[in-house]
């Protein structure tokens, strides 16, 4: 009865199949054997257990390290080129075997016998364990080669790789038959002005085409010649992932299937180009993030490269992508990534019931845990759909129509026919769906980090790469980007951006996040449509953090503001991009608030405070797009900006000593102010030791308070945090009294800033109208300091502890920007409106600044002022450094989110951009925490935090 009983049971009775996984890392026959036997045979079983023994990706890449394989590439480089023959051979062989995919139903009885058979098999036991699963077969190549594939593309590995997957081979033409592919009509993105050259572009002629390799035995047998070159072997791995993304039962339901044709290259969701949807299938979606990250990895060839080659040496893989590919296949393939990516903020109608009111709970990502195979099917499509579209390198880049016109580079068919057909996008109801897809996902992080419960929403992880697709679209589509500019849309889509800048600006992993953001915004900026839409409120809900009073137009400022004064410095590379777009938007500036108004002005004296104007050799290009801000509001809408004007008249003394400013001048201040800091610490040094306890008793608790309060409030640049702190500071000198408010509406900090600094100042003695018959004549004239000779300690301080960076301000170099600033429609109007306002303010009226606001509304100086030129319009331009920088960043994003869980491309040596490994700290509070509140960066709305952080960096 018990004679076929097996003696002895595997632990715990084999139902894991661990015994065997185990041996696969220790035993000689498994993965050992790869480097220490030569020349294992193509046709060996060895290489059976790549294809049948894993069960997840994490199995493979835990029984597989980049170690083992850069063993068996050092003693035995042959089993790795035949172990990549293998698996891709098997994979072009799946497709075409009946068997393939393992229908639906066989799988989940596999599943559930699973544990038997493997219990059966490790005991002994004879069981039906030989029959095959195909699906699981096809899953396991492309895991192993997505190990494989990151070590060979190494710098050091490159002529190995050229032999195993770029070497051509010739053979006899009746040697072996090349499939025929179904030629029915297929998809297509029609264009009213698509050419004849256009509707070829898809086909190639070049042997490499993948359409043209593909031929009917008839016509193979027509050809003269004897011999034909097959593809290569990574033009046959590319052709087999595109045939996967579509494979029926696979990534697709069993129901897409016509007739006996397994592949059908239809779109997966109903969206841009197609009404359909199949419905969501969670094995099909896992199958297709398995896809999708193999050709990942293909693409990821342009991270192995250094940033001065990048645009020069083009990646093959990508070049067969956006090239080569046919032209049903890319559109396809486009539409599929596009509308995946876009439905994601839309919910399915078939997840309507238990699920969606689980969604919709409080911290559910906490209570059910595992992967969100459609998050992350989103992540990935994302990823793909922008690494193809900024794919420009080599043979690749955008076209230009006009040589002397940089923005007039467009993508054709032929240079990456992804961009092309994006580009070709036409359809309202496609904008539609775009925008709306786009402005949600927004939405949903905005929710998520911004949540009355802290950490109970999981913030949407793919927000960059949905900001990078904005930007393509917006950048390629003239169409899509006139549609959202006249939408309601922009001032959204402006409204997310700088929240999520904000947001961002203190972290520096997401600093390149921040500097795209700039890049956009200075975009938009340059539209008018945009521009003419700042005049509206904005109607979004957002934290009282960021939240304002005013326009969209007060926003932007206010948001540009809160950057500058609270990083520092750190996002200094970033200011003239965001001051651009302020100088772009200010002639369409109407009605500014007093808070906005205000903190336009702290920034221009900010800008011209001698340490921050003299220690760089750009930073004056700030002032002349400052002053660009101010002159287009004073030439378009001076009347309808009383309190911008006001601001300026109260700070004319910093306007009137820039137009005669001078190195001598900024040094002796720089000297002045060092000297200041230095005897104050001396005072507080004296009284921390007691020699001076008399001098602290002296100074009033309140005032003591807001000296302390102001100086930590200020940046790097002198900038306030609050621009009204100063304002309620106590003063020993009485202040002008205000019996009113400026403007209704107004809350009380607002107004106080009006009165933070007196019209009256000690330089006013010469006479008003001397100043304005100078201004009236000559514009300006700038004097000269008496003196322009420096000190040998001025010289010093010019040398060693002002410029960074080696660079040493000279007067000759103050001269040549100084004379350059446009500074003569301010002072014109300091000129003509300060005496009368000063007039109005010696009155006695109650009501001054009122009556000021009042006479500001009705001030018109159109004879004085220079003739309204046309609004700037400086858009951004691409350069090759910053085509470096984008790829980078998208590719550092690509590279810290494969991280987890299984850490693609980790430990292998990338040259495209720097990484940095930070330490791990001590979890155990933290991970108790997260079992219930979703951690301790859950409590901030901040996410999961990455135990490695990558830099993206421009090679500016």
């Amino acid at each position: 009865m018990f004679a076929n009983f097996p003696k002895k049971l595997a632990s715990p009775f084999g139902l894991l199949a661990d015994d065997a996984k185990l041996s696969f890392r220790t035993q000689p026959g498994g993965i050992r054997r790869l480097a220490e036997t030569r020349n294992i045979s193509i046709t060996d079983a060895y290489w059976d257990q790549y294809t049948t023994l894993f069960d997840s990706p994490s199995d493979v890449f835990s029984l597989i390290s980049s170690v083992d394989i850069r063993r068996a590439l050092a003693d035995a480089p042959e089993n790795v080129a035949s172990l990549i023959r293998v698996l891709s051979s098997r994979l072009v062989n799946l497709i075409s075997d009946h068997t393939f995919p393992t229908p639906q139903n066989a799988s989940v009885g596999s599943l559930a016998t699973s544990f038997i058979k493997s219990a059966a098999s490790t005991a002994g036991v004879s069981s039906q364990s030989g029959q095959r699963d195909p699906t699981k077969e096809a899953l396991n190549c492309l895991r192993v080669l997505q190990r494989v594939l990151p070590v060979l593309f190494e710098t050091e590995y490159t002529e190995l790789e050229r032999r195993i997957l770029w070497e051509r081979e010739e053979v006899r033409e009746d040697a072996e038959c090349v499939r025929s592919e179904d030629e029915r009509p297929q998809f297509v993105i029609d264009d009213e002005d698509e050419d004849d050259d256009t509707s070829n572009s898809g086909q190639p002629k070049s042997p490499e085409s993948p359409g043209n390799r593909r031929k009917s035995p008839d016509a193979a047998q027509n050809e003269e010649r004897k011999t034909k070159t097959l593809p290569t072997l990574a033009e046959r791995l590319i052709s087999c992932t595109i045939d996967l993304l579509f494979c029926c039962g696979f990534t697709l339901p069993s129901k897409s299937q016509e007739d006996r044709y397994k592949i059908n290259h239809v779109i997966w969701e109903k969206g841009v180009g197609s009404t359909v949807d199949p419905g969501p299938c969670r094995a099909h979606d896992q199958n297709k993030v398995e896809v999708l990250r193999l050709l990942l990895v293909l693409l990821s060839k342009q991270i192995y490269m250094p940033p001065g080659t990048l645009l020069i040496a083009p990646s093959p893989y990508s070049i067969v992508l956006v090239q080569q590919t046919p032209r049903r296949h890319i559109l396809t393939i486009l539409c599929s990534l596009l509308n995946t990516a876009m439905n994601s903020s839309r919910p399915s109608s078939s997840t309507v019931g238990i699920g969606s009111v689980a969604a919709a709970l409080p911290y559910n990502h906490l209570v059910f845990k595992g992967e969100d195979m459609k998050l992350t099917l989103v992540g990935e499509a994302l990823q793909v759909l922008g690494a193809l579209l900024d794919f420009q390198s080599g043979a690749a880049r955008d076209v230009l129509s006009n040589p002397a016109d940089l923005l007039s580079a467009a993508p054709t068919a032929k240079t990456n026919a992804f961009r092309y057909f994006l580009a070709k996008l036409h359809r309202p109801a496609d904008f539609v769906f775009i925008a709306d897809g786009i402005v949600g996902i927004l939405e949903q992080h905005m929710t998520a980090i911004n949540n009355l419960l802290p950490g109970s929403k999981k913030p949407i992880p793919h927000l960059l790469e949905t900001i990078v697709f904005l930007w393509k679209m917006i950048e390629l589509n003239k169409k899509f980007r006139t549609y959202v500019l006249e939408s309601e849309k922009a001032v959204n889509l402006m409204t997310y951006l700088l929240c999520y800048f904000m947001e961002s600006k203190d972290k520096p992993e997401q600093h390149g996040l921040c500097r795209a953001i700039s890049y956009i915004l200075q975009t938009l900026s340059a539209e008018r449509a945009f521009n003419d839409k700042l005049v509206a409120p904005i109607r979004l809900q957002l934290p009282a953090k960021w939240a304002c009073q005013g326009t969209a137009g007060d926003f932007m400022i206010n948001s540009i503001y809160s950057v500058v004064a609270t990083t520092s410095g750190a996002l200094n590379s970033l200011y003239p991009a965001l001051i651009i777009a302020l100088s772009n938007s200010a002639p369409y500036f109407k009605y500014l608030s007093v808070v906005s108004s205000n903190r336009l002005v702290s920034l221009f004296v900010a800008f011209t405070n001698p340490t921050f104007l003299l220690s760089d050799e750009g930073h004056p290009r700030l002032l002349f797009f400052l002053l660009e801000v101010f002159n287009g509001v004073i030439l378009n809408h001076l009347d309808e900006n009383p309190n911008l004007i006001y601001a300026i008249l109260r700070s004319h003394k910093t306007f009137e000593d820039l137009g005669t400013f001078t190195l001598a001048r900024g040094l002796r201040e720089i000297r002045r102010v060092q000297l200041a800091k230095e005897e104050q610490a001396k005072r507080q040094s004296g009284a921390i030791k007691g020699k001076k306890a008399d001098d602290t008793e002296q100074e009033a608790p309140e005032h003591e308070k807001a000296r302390l309060l102001t100086t930590e409030s200020r940046d790097a640049l002198g900038l306030s945090v609050e621009p009204d702190l100063e304002a309620r500071m106590p003063h020993d000198r009485p202040r002008p009294v205000r019996s009113d408010s400026i403007q209704e509406g107004h809350d009380t900090e607002a107004e106080q800033i009006t009165l933070t600094q007196p019209l009256m100042s000690p330089t006013t003695s010469e006479a008003p109208e001397s100043r304005s018959e100078k201004a009236r004549g000559k514009m300006r004239e700038r004097q000269r300091s008496e003196s322009l000779d420096m000190s040998g300690s001025l010289e010093r301080i010019a040398a060693a502890g002002v410029g960074r960076n080696g660079f040493v301000p000279t007067q000759d170099w103050v001269t040549s920007w100084q004379q350059g600033l446009p500074l003569d429609p301010v002072l014109l109007v300091i000129s003509e409106l300060l005496p009368k306002v000063q007039s109005i303010q010696t009155s006695n009226n109650l009501n001054t600044t009122s009556a000021i606001i009042d006479f500001l509304r009705s001030a018109t100086l159109q004879s004085v002022l220079p003739e309204t030129p046309s609004p700037p319009s400086r858009k951004f331009l691409w350069s090759d450094s910053s085509l470096v920088w984008l790829t980078s960043l998208i590719w550092g994003e690509i590279y810290v989110r494969g991280m987890a869980p299984l850490g693609i491309w980790n430990a292998t040596n990338v040259r495209l951009f720097h990484v940095k490994h930070t330490q791990s700290q001590n979890r155990q509070i933290t991970d108790a925490v997260s079992s219930v509140v979703g951690g301790l960066g859950g409590l901030w709305g901040r996410g999961s935090s990455e135990s490695l952080v990558t830099r993206a960096r421009s090679t500016r």
